[in-house]
């Protein structure tokens, strides 16, 4: 809804439409200033005007033009910054495809066609680009941009997932030849059953006399992850990280400069620390990933389902079900605990 003019006599005036110094003037969310029609044209004359700009602007519309206004709108800018790192990797594939097409020309088989070829390299990756120009085409309906959404009905890739549990001895081999931010990162995401990014993010005012307060970027999950002798000695491997002289960083996790690491520029380090491992002995197959380290801590817990479901800050059981992946030991026939 637009705003209230600031003149009363400026009312009747189109959307985003002013008085310019010989013009009626259309003002772009950009800056860019379109001429519509003299200053001495009926009012009537104004809207006709502005009402066949709008249709050119439609029929001029392409995917590609759609998705930019939704990567600049608010509601992109409210999502986590990881989140649109990804978004804008979607985009990278998508235009090749569809950046050049009419919105409205985009039809269900046509997103089919993408999925089906795109998933003989990646159905995962298939998934979440369909994801995101869902998301672009429903904020656009909303917006009156477009007719509808072409990815509606238009099935996903089922997706298995993961099962695998890292070893104390798989990790004890990673840990042995990491540097100690990497070590720091990994016992923190596993103690705290933690997502990267949020162990990426710790920042100082976070440690606190109780613990440290975590508040789980994707679920809102806020809790105080309770000292224990381990996890106080994560923190001080952190603090032992050399920083430049007369630097102070307001991240637990932080680059000599002090500033924070990127999901990209910690996962280099990950990934060099997993290949040292597996050099130092063959005989390991470390192919887990880092979001496996919050696994490993779920399934290490020890309690029921619901006490497990409590700590990991997860919604409901069946999120905590998917990470609790050690293999269970069960009595056999006779020989149950009475």
């Amino acid at each position: 809804m637009a705003g209230k003019r600031k003149n009363p006599a400026d009312h009747w005036m189109p959307p985003r439409v002013y008085r310019g110094r010989s013009a009626y003037e259309f003002k772009h969310n950009n800056g860019r200033v379109i001429r519509l029609c003299a200053l001495d044209c009926a009012q009537s004359a104004v809207w006709a005007a502005y009402e066949k700009y709008i249709e050119q602007q439609k029929d001029d519309e392409t995917f590609n033009t759609l998705a930019n206004r939704f990567l600049t709108s608010a509601e992109f800018t409210d999502l986590a910054f990881e989140t649109q790192k990804d978004y804008h990797k979607y985009a990278n594939k998508l235009m090749p495809v569809f950046g050049d097409v009419r919105p409205d020309d985009i039809k269900p088989e046509h997103v089919r066609r993408y999925m089906d070829k795109r998933g003989l390299k990646s159905k995962t990756q298939a998934n979440r680009e369909k994801t995101f120009m869902s998301r672009v085409f429903g904020w656009g309906y909303e917006r009156g941009y477009v007719k509808g959404n072409p990815c509606k009905g238009v099935r996903q890739y089922k997706e298995k997932s993961r099962e695998r549990y890292i070893t104390d001895a798989e990790y004890a081999a990673v840990y042995a030849v990491a540097p100690d931010i990497v070590r720091a990162v990994m016992e923190l995401a596993y103690l705290c059953c933690a997502r990267q990014s949020d162990v990426l993010a710790l920042t100082r005012d976070q440690i606190l006399e109780t613990g440290i307060y975590i508040c789980q970027g994707k679920t809102g999950a806020k809790q105080i992850k309770a000292w224990s002798d381990r996890l106080r000695a994560a923190v001080a491997l952190a603090d032992a990280v050399p920083i430049s002289n007369g630097i102070a960083s307001v991240y637990v996790i932080h680059q000599h400069n002090g500033s924070r690491y990127t999901r990209d520029g910690f996962n280099s380090k990950w990934r060099n620390a997993k290949l040292a491992a597996k050099a130092a002995d063959p005989s390991l197959d470390i192919d887990f990933t880092f979001h496996d380290l919050k696994a490993k801590g779920i399934s290490d817990l020890e309690g029921s389902l619901s006490e497990k479901q409590a700590i990991s800050g997860h919604k409901n059981s069946s999120q905590t079900a998917i990470y609790d992946r050690k293999v269970k030991i069960v009595p056999v026939v006779g020989n149950q605990k009475k």
